[in-house]
Formats: structure tokens, sequence, C-alpha cells
């Protein structure tokens, strides 16, 4: 009789929260809900640009046309719809970038650009490593973006340099902010290309709003781009959408599921942020979103959890953002669709309620990547504004509203 009684209950608390047969866990756990995840569809936020990663062609091979459709295909890759290529200091190296831009373009996606040094004739050391970018030479290094942009036939913004706040080995500029803002103020409308600035390798604070400092350079300016190397995403407020063009979280094999994890998480973390835009590095490599052999990796399909369904276009909207301990969550909108990521750190089983205000939903195409499955998708229909489901174990799990 007992289990009659656990049986039924059981039972009513799946129609209650809109939950299917192989959602239900146990009774007790079903009535008395952890927090809730609460999502207002009507309070907009940040503007979403997109999640991507790089390909830098002068340093390791291009991507094969293969590649760039299991990167950039919605339907049978990754989804990802930002591409960063890199401005060589060799303008004859130029064209030879535009076959992966047109690809990518071609699937939707939005490319940026970022120089890592000028000509080595520009700088104060004529040389591609270090130094920094002679006054003298503004007007010629302009030319020189504008020229690239003008031969790969556009991008949708560029970045005068990459990482000018740190002391390396290869290819670089050694910039103070006021520096990188002087440019900026007398050449920026001449380098072919909206300007995305200025990419610091840890998003220092103080570093952007140096630069932002200068009224001219600020005007000029209309993405605020930096990389998290070091550094945890924290919410920056200078008016102007912020993306984030580079990081990867750890240098192990790609299908090393805690390090993919961790990923999910990090663009959870931006996202909360108010970044506007997610950049991986490279985006084939071993620990990349593709292998060496052409494979989607376990990073790349927890990438492809944000990527395939939040496009450019959507607003991330009003979510808690942990509402259960190990348990992120965001949501997103466009139109009237719906879409909420949910990353579950923890290693059981977690049950996460939700309730939805601002918009009415009838239920949701749902797909879930943890360890052993990739993209495992069904649906579930839900009814009035509440609902809940069982979050797999070290999980990501993807909502689409239908």
């Amino acid at each position: 009789m007992k289990l009659k009684f656990l049986m039924l209950m059981a039972l009513v608390a799946g129609m209650l929260f809109g939950c299917s047969e192989e959602d239900q866990i146990q009774p007790e756990k079903e009535i008395i809900p952890k927090g809730t995840a609460t999502i207002n569809a009507g309070s907009y936020q940040q503007n979403i640009r997109g999640f991507g990663g790089a390909s830098i062609r002068g340093w390791i091979p291009d991507l094969t046309a293969y590649e760039t459709q299991k990167a950039f295909d919605r339907n049978n890759g990754i989804g990802l719809s930002v591409l960063r290529v890199r401005v060589s200091p060799n303008s004859s190296d130029f064209a030879a970038e535009r076959t992966t831009i047109d690809r990518a373009k071609s699937y939707g996606a939005t490319v940026i650009a970022s120089a890592w040094t000028a000509p080595a004739y520009m700088k104060s050391n004529n040389n591609t490593i270090g130094g920094t970018l002679n006054p003298s030479s503004y007007a010629a290094y302009a030319n020189h973006l504008r020229n690239f942009v003008s031969t790969v036939g556009g991008v949708a913004a560029i970045s005068p340099i990459n990482e000018p706040n740190i002391v390396v080995n290869y290819e670089s500029m050694e910039m103070t902010p006021y520096e990188v803002a002087n440019f900026v103020a007398a050449q920026g409308q001449n380098c072919g290309a909206p300007i995305m600035a200025p990419e610091p390798f840890n998003m220092s604070q103080s570093y952007i709003s140096q630069y932002l400092s200068n009224a001219t350079a600020n005007s000029k300016t209309s993405y605020i781009a930096g990389h998290i190397y070091g550094a945890s995403p924290y919410y920056y407020n200078w008016g102007k959408e912020v993306w984030m063009t580079e990081h990867i979280t750890d240098t192990n094999n790609a299908n090393n599921w805690g390090g993919a994890l961790n990923t999910a998480k990090e663009i959870h973390d931006c996202m909360v942020a108010g970044y506007s835009m997610w950049t991986h590095w490279y985006i084939r490599r071993s620990y990349g979103l593709l292998d060496e052999s052409s494979n989607v990796t376990k990073r790349g399909y927890v990438v492809a959890q944000f990527a395939k369904w939040i496009r450019p276009g959507f607003n991330k909207v009003s979510c808690t953002a942990n509402p259960t301990s190990g348990v992120y969550t965001t949501a997103y909108r466009n139109g009237s669709q719906l879409v909420i990521v949910a990353v579950n750190m923890n290693s059981s089983t977690t049950y996460q309620p939700f309730s939805v205000n601002g918009t009415s939903v009838s239920g949701f195409s749902r797909y879930r990547t943890t360890s052993s499955s990739n993209l495992q998708n069904d649906s579930f229909s839900v009814s009035g504004s509440n609902f809940g489901i069982n979050l797999p174990p070290s999980s990501v799990t993807t909502l689409v509203s239908y």
C-alpha cells in the first residue's frame, strides 16, 4: 500500500511540474523543489552577437571547407556565428584569408579581425615583436588595416592591437591605453570597419577605463573588446557592447569532459556579466572545438548547446543565474521564441524548477550533452508558467520553446 501511495505521488508531481516519466524523481524531492529559476522574458538585457572561435591562418593551417562547415553550419555542425581572423603585418598575406571568411559568411557568421602588430617599419623597434606604433605611422597603419578589410570583402569590426598590455615573444605591440587611444582618436574612422578595442589580455577594467577617457577615441570605438585570461568575467557599464574575443579554459584534450563543462560555465559567466559575444581561441586544435582530425570535440558540443539556438538577434533576458547549488541558468529571447540553457556542475542528477513570466510557452525541444552523449534530444509540453525537469549529472541542457 505504501509503495502504491509513493507511485501515485510521483505521478501527481510529474503532472504538476510538466515532467516526462523519465524525468520524475522521488516524490519528496518533487514536492519540495529547490530554488526556482525565475525567467522574466519581458526584461531584455544585452543583444547577442554570437559565439565563435579563431582561425589564424598564418600560424597554423587554415580551416578546410569541411572544417568550416562543421564549425559554422547549424544543421550539420556546431553552429558558430563568429569567426575571428588575424591581420598579418604582411599585406601580401591578405588575399589568402578570403576563402575561409567567405565560407563562414555563407553560413551567416560575423567576421571580426585583430592585428597583433603593425608592419615592422611603422614601429619604434623596427620589429614585429614588441615595440610600439610610431605616431608618424598612424595614417599608414590605418591604410594597412583598411587595405585588409577591402581585400577580404569586409569585416564587422577590427581591432588595431591584440593584447597591448602584455609582453610576449611573438607578434605584438606593447602600448599603453593612452597610446592605443591616440591612434584610434586620430585614425579610427579610416580603418575600414568599426573599431573594437582595446583588447587587453585580462579584460583589465583600469586599462579599458583609461582608454575610454580619451573622448575622441571613445566616440570612434563601437565595441569594447578584450580577453579573460587570468580574470573572471565581470560586469562593465561603458554604454557599449562588450565582446569577449579570445580565451581558452585549458589546453587539455578537448574531449576531457571536465574541461568541456568548464567551458560551458565560462560562457554562462560571460553572458551573466553582460557580454554580447564569446569567442574561443583556435577553432581546430587538440583543445579546440574541432580536433586535428576535423571531429567536433566535447568542448565543441557544449559550445553548440549555446551557438545552435542562441543566434545573432537574440537578447539575453532576466533569469536567476544560480538558482540551485551547482546549477547555472541563462535565458534568451527572439520574438516569441525562448531559449534556456542550464549547466549542471553537480555530479548527481539535479531537479530544477523553472518559472516563466512575460511570454507563454506550450513546450520545449530539449537538447542535452553529457560525458556520454552529444546533443541528445527529446521534447515535452508544459501547462502554465511553472515546470521542472531533471538535469543529468555534469551536463548542459538547452530548452528551445515551440
